[in-house]
Protein backbone atom coordinates (compact mmCIF):
# COMPACT_ATOMS: atom_id res chain seq x y z
CA UNK A 1 0.00 0.00 0.00
CA UNK A 2 1.64 3.51 -0.99
CA UNK A 3 1.69 5.68 1.91
CA UNK A 4 4.42 5.70 4.57
CA UNK A 5 2.03 3.40 7.63
CA UNK A 6 3.62 3.64 11.17
CA UNK A 7 2.30 1.32 13.98
CA UNK A 8 2.37 3.29 17.55
CA UNK A 9 2.11 1.23 20.80
CA UNK A 10 0.69 -1.73 18.78
CA UNK A 11 -1.89 0.03 17.01
CA UNK A 12 -1.67 0.20 13.28
CA UNK A 13 -4.10 2.84 10.80
CA UNK A 14 -6.75 0.90 9.17
CA UNK A 15 -7.59 2.23 5.58
CA UNK A 16 -10.29 1.04 3.37
CA UNK A 17 -9.19 -0.99 0.28
CA UNK A 18 -10.89 1.95 -1.86
CA UNK A 19 -9.17 4.70 -0.50
CA UNK A 20 -5.71 6.60 -1.82
CA UNK A 21 -2.90 7.23 0.43
CA UNK A 22 0.10 9.21 -1.63
CA UNK A 23 3.20 7.69 -1.41
CA UNK A 24 4.56 10.91 1.00
CA UNK A 25 1.81 10.61 3.26
CA UNK A 26 2.75 9.24 6.74
CA UNK A 27 -0.38 8.29 8.71
CA UNK A 28 0.73 6.60 12.65
CA UNK A 29 -0.80 4.90 14.87
CA UNK A 30 -4.68 5.34 15.87
CA UNK A 31 -5.91 6.54 12.29
CA UNK A 32 -8.92 5.50 10.36
CA UNK A 33 -9.44 6.54 6.46
CA UNK A 34 -12.87 5.43 5.22
CA UNK A 35 -13.76 4.17 1.96
CA UNK A 36 -12.91 6.58 -1.30
CA UNK A 37 -10.85 9.06 1.02
CA UNK A 38 -7.65 10.48 -0.39
CA UNK A 39 -4.71 11.60 1.79
CA UNK A 40 -2.49 13.54 -0.63
CA UNK A 41 1.33 14.27 -0.41
CA UNK A 42 3.21 15.58 2.54
CA UNK A 43 0.23 14.63 4.29
CA UNK A 44 0.96 13.97 8.33
CA UNK A 45 -2.09 12.19 9.85
CA UNK A 46 -0.63 11.35 13.79
CA UNK A 47 -2.80 9.01 15.84
CA UNK A 48 -0.42 9.02 18.64
CA UNK A 49 -2.60 9.96 21.39
CA UNK A 50 -5.78 9.75 20.53
CA UNK A 51 -8.32 8.38 17.73
CA UNK A 52 -8.34 10.08 14.28
CA UNK A 53 -11.03 9.11 12.07
CA UNK A 54 -11.50 10.57 8.22
CA UNK A 55 -14.38 9.65 6.27
CA UNK A 56 -15.79 8.24 3.07
CA UNK A 57 -14.70 10.58 0.06
CA UNK A 58 -12.99 12.80 2.06
CA UNK A 59 -9.99 14.24 0.68
CA UNK A 60 -6.98 15.76 3.13
CA UNK A 61 -4.96 17.98 0.71
CA UNK A 62 -1.24 18.35 0.25
CA UNK A 63 1.27 19.41 3.73
CA UNK A 64 -1.93 19.32 5.93
CA UNK A 65 -1.12 18.30 9.25
CA UNK A 66 -3.77 16.26 11.18
CA UNK A 67 -3.43 15.03 15.01
CA UNK A 68 -5.21 14.37 18.28
CA UNK A 69 -4.88 15.61 22.28
CA UNK A 70 -4.24 12.95 24.99
CA UNK A 71 -6.23 12.36 28.04
CA UNK A 72 -5.16 15.30 30.48
CA UNK A 73 -5.08 12.53 33.18
CA UNK A 74 -1.98 10.91 31.62
CA UNK A 75 -3.97 8.18 31.33
CA UNK A 76 -4.79 5.90 27.81
CA UNK A 77 -7.24 7.11 25.97
CA UNK A 78 -7.89 3.66 24.90
CA UNK A 79 -8.60 2.65 28.59
CA UNK A 80 -10.24 6.01 30.09
CA UNK A 81 -11.97 7.25 27.19
CA UNK A 82 -10.82 10.70 27.59
CA UNK A 83 -8.92 13.02 25.68
CA UNK A 84 -9.76 14.99 22.20
CA UNK A 85 -10.04 12.92 19.10
CA UNK A 86 -10.14 14.07 15.64
CA UNK A 87 -13.21 12.94 14.39
CA UNK A 88 -13.46 13.98 10.32
CA UNK A 89 -16.51 13.36 8.41
CA UNK A 90 -17.62 12.15 4.94
CA UNK A 91 -17.49 14.09 1.76
CA UNK A 92 -15.10 16.75 3.47
CA UNK A 93 -12.47 18.75 1.28
CA UNK A 94 -9.52 20.03 3.96
CA UNK A 95 -7.56 22.33 1.47
CA UNK A 96 -3.40 22.31 1.34
CA UNK A 97 -1.59 23.23 4.33
CA UNK A 98 -4.45 22.84 6.96
CA UNK A 99 -3.89 21.89 10.58
CA UNK A 100 -6.52 20.18 11.75
CA UNK A 101 -6.14 19.49 15.93
CA UNK A 102 -8.46 17.52 18.48
CA UNK A 103 -11.90 18.97 16.26
CA UNK A 104 -14.95 17.36 14.84
CA UNK A 105 -15.81 18.12 11.01
CA UNK A 106 -18.87 17.14 10.94
CA UNK A 107 -20.41 15.87 6.71
CA UNK A 108 -19.86 18.19 4.20
CA UNK A 109 -18.37 20.57 5.26
CA UNK A 110 -15.38 22.63 4.07
CA UNK A 111 -11.90 23.54 5.64
CA UNK A 112 -9.60 26.19 3.11
CA UNK A 113 -6.31 26.24 2.78
CA UNK A 114 -3.52 27.27 5.16
CA UNK A 115 -6.64 26.96 8.06
CA UNK A 116 -5.93 26.19 11.61
CA UNK A 117 -8.68 24.08 13.27
CA UNK A 118 -7.80 23.82 16.90
CA UNK A 119 -8.75 21.81 20.14
CA UNK A 120 -13.06 21.11 20.71
CA UNK A 121 -13.82 23.21 17.49
CA UNK A 122 -17.35 21.98 15.88
CA UNK A 123 -17.52 22.88 12.26
CA UNK A 124 -20.82 21.78 11.52
CA UNK A 125 -22.52 20.13 8.50
CA UNK A 126 -22.48 22.56 5.65
CA UNK A 127 -20.23 25.14 6.76
CA UNK A 128 -17.25 26.73 6.08
CA UNK A 129 -13.54 27.51 7.61
CA UNK A 130 -12.40 29.95 4.65
CA UNK A 131 -8.46 29.56 3.59
CA UNK A 132 -6.37 31.38 6.16
CA UNK A 133 -8.66 31.23 8.75
CA UNK A 134 -7.61 30.60 12.58
CA UNK A 135 -10.95 28.99 14.36
CA UNK A 136 -9.91 29.16 18.37
CA UNK A 137 -10.23 26.17 20.91
CA UNK A 138 -13.43 25.07 21.48
CA UNK A 139 -15.58 27.48 18.83
CA UNK A 140 -18.74 26.31 17.25
CA UNK A 141 -19.01 26.95 13.37
CA UNK A 142 -23.01 26.62 12.37
CA UNK A 143 -24.06 24.95 9.50
CA UNK A 144 -24.45 27.65 6.45
CA UNK A 145 -21.63 30.18 7.64
CA UNK A 146 -18.64 30.93 6.78
CA UNK A 147 -15.78 32.04 9.42
CA UNK A 148 -12.65 33.75 8.32
CA UNK A 149 -9.82 35.42 9.82
CA UNK A 150 -7.38 35.62 12.43
CA UNK A 151 -9.55 34.70 14.81
CA UNK A 152 -12.00 33.44 13.09
CA UNK A 153 -15.93 34.80 12.95
CA UNK A 154 -18.54 34.43 10.65
CA UNK A 155 -17.93 36.58 7.72
CA UNK A 156 -21.48 36.01 5.70
CA UNK A 157 -23.84 33.15 5.14
CA UNK A 158 -24.00 30.70 2.58
CA UNK A 159 -26.11 29.65 -0.27
CA UNK A 160 -26.90 26.77 -2.08
CA UNK A 161 -24.28 27.27 -4.44
CA UNK A 162 -21.69 27.42 -2.02
CA UNK A 163 -23.25 23.98 -0.68
CA UNK A 164 -23.04 22.78 -4.27
CA UNK A 165 -19.59 23.90 -4.58
CA UNK A 166 -18.18 22.43 -1.32
CA UNK A 167 -20.08 18.66 -3.10
CA UNK A 168 -18.50 19.01 -6.10
CA UNK A 169 -15.13 19.13 -4.79
CA UNK A 170 -15.30 16.32 -2.70
CA UNK A 171 -16.41 13.94 -5.84
CA UNK A 172 -14.21 16.05 -8.02
CA UNK A 173 -11.07 14.96 -5.40
CA UNK A 174 -12.29 11.18 -5.66
CA UNK A 175 -12.46 11.01 -9.35
CA UNK A 176 -8.67 12.66 -9.25
CA UNK A 177 -7.59 9.81 -6.37
CA UNK A 178 -8.93 7.41 -8.57
CA UNK A 179 -7.17 7.98 -11.23
CA UNK A 180 -3.45 7.57 -9.00
CA UNK A 181 -5.01 4.09 -7.59
CA UNK A 182 -5.34 3.38 -11.49
CA UNK A 183 -2.11 4.41 -11.97
CA UNK A 184 -0.49 2.82 -9.64
CA UNK A 185 -1.71 0.05 -10.49
CA UNK A 186 -0.41 -0.30 -14.01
Amino acid sequence: MPGIIIPHRGVRPTIHNSAFIAETAVLIGDVEVGPNASIWYGVVVRGDVNHISIGANTNVQDGTVVHCNRDPSGADYRESGGGMPTLIGDDITIGHLALIHACTLQDRCFIGMRSVVMDLVVVETGAMVAAGALVTPGKHVPAGELWAGSPARCLRKLGPTDEAEFARSARDYATLAETYRKGAEG
